[in-house]
């Protein structure tokens, strides 16, 4: 069962930022910059874990936040339905 995730981080050195952002972005439907929403399971979720600890160092920051069944959604959100989740923007 997939779940939706919100994936923000804060990488200090420029190169395991973009190998961060290459991690991440492989595993995200959408988001801004370093802040992603992505549908996973848990194996995904496990191996995008593995491959982040692999990266970082000791001062970067990455956050994993499981979004529940009903988010708030303020201004223009709005859901947009997808076969295998629910993405929000």
């Amino acid at each position: 069962m997939r779940k939706q995730y919100l994936i923000a981080y804060d990488i200090a050195d420029p190169k395991r930022l973009n190998k961060i952002r290459k991690i991440a972005y492989s595993y995200a439907l959408g988001g801004q910059k370093s802040a992603l929403e992505a549908p996973l399971n848990e194996k995904e979720l496990k191996t995008l874990i593995g491959k982040f600890l692999r990266v970082i160092k000791k001062g970067d920051k990455i956050n994993i936040v499981m979004v529940g069944e009903e988010p708030l959604l303020f201004g223009k959100a709005d859901f947009i339905k997808y076969d295998k989740g629910v993405i929000l923007i």
